[in-house]
């Protein structure tokens, strides 16, 4: 690992990541900013992407094509989709899949389209160096599949398609077209996420409340996964 990409979906997701941080270089670049920062050595690249599949793959490409970054590290919120996770719960993504990807018309399974797969697996190795962080820190982390579309799920009938279609246990709107970017690009990849909500809560709860405090325990975690990757 030679310069480290760290993104996140928005600023509130960064803003934790770059507090470590005080010579930091600001690049701004398509429509974005790109903060340059350096770990006991490793140089680093961190970035929000704004909301969404497509600025989402717009900023991992460019960390990875314009940047030189060979090893990209996602730190966010989600919604749990599994029963079992509560906010502030951490999981890490062993596969991700678009859950709004549809061309069954033509008879193939929700999430898939020809050249591509309905799922898109994480490094295995940056994982294990996740877990060894999470049992080092007395962290609960679970492993899971996350399922990533382009709208913010509220709906108890949306959040169940996509739990019985992919078995997901958490949703979101950028992981799994990151996921296509860096495995297109043999860029080993990670995504973790916080969960900030469940995607059947109700609307009137304050999601910003635990849209920060939930960044700030992913962002915690990833800094401290970064720092056993440095070593």
């Amino acid at each position: 690992m030679n310069k480290l990409a760290i993104m996140g979906a928005m600023q509130e997701e960064i803003e934790p990541l770059l507090e470590n941080f005080e010579n930091i270089k600001v690049t701004e670049y398509a429509k974005n900013k790109y903060y340059e920062v350096s770990l006991d050595g490793l140089d680093i690249v961190i970035a929000h992407s704004k909301i969404g599949k497509v600025f989402a793959s717009l900023t991992a490409t460019t960390m990875i094509e314009k940047f030189g970054c060979d090893t990209l590290l996602f730190s966010g919120v989600a919604g749990a989709v599994n029963s079992e996770l509560k906010i502030g719960d951490l999981i890490i993504a062993d596969k991700l899949c678009q859950h709004d990807l549809d061309i069954t018309a033509f008879g193939h399974p929700h999430g898939y389209v020809p050249g591509g797969d309905v799922f898109v697996e994480t490094s295995k190795e940056l994982r294990e160096v996740a877990k060894e962080v999470a049992s080092e820190n007395s962290l609960k982390v679970i492993e899971g599949t996350i399922a990533t579309g382009d709208q913010f799920v509220h709906s108890t009938q949306r959040k169940d398609f996509i739990l019985n279609t992919f078995k997901a246990d958490a949703l979101e709107m950028e992981g799994a077209s990151v996921a296509v970017v860096c495995d297109s690009l043999n860029i080993p990849f990670f995504i973790l996420r916080a969960i900030s909500d469940s995607a059947d809560m109700e609307a009137n709860f304050d999601f910003d409340e635990f849209l920060k405090s939930s960044a700030k325990i992913s962002a915690d975690y990833l800094i401290q996964i970064v720092k056993k990757l440095n070593k």
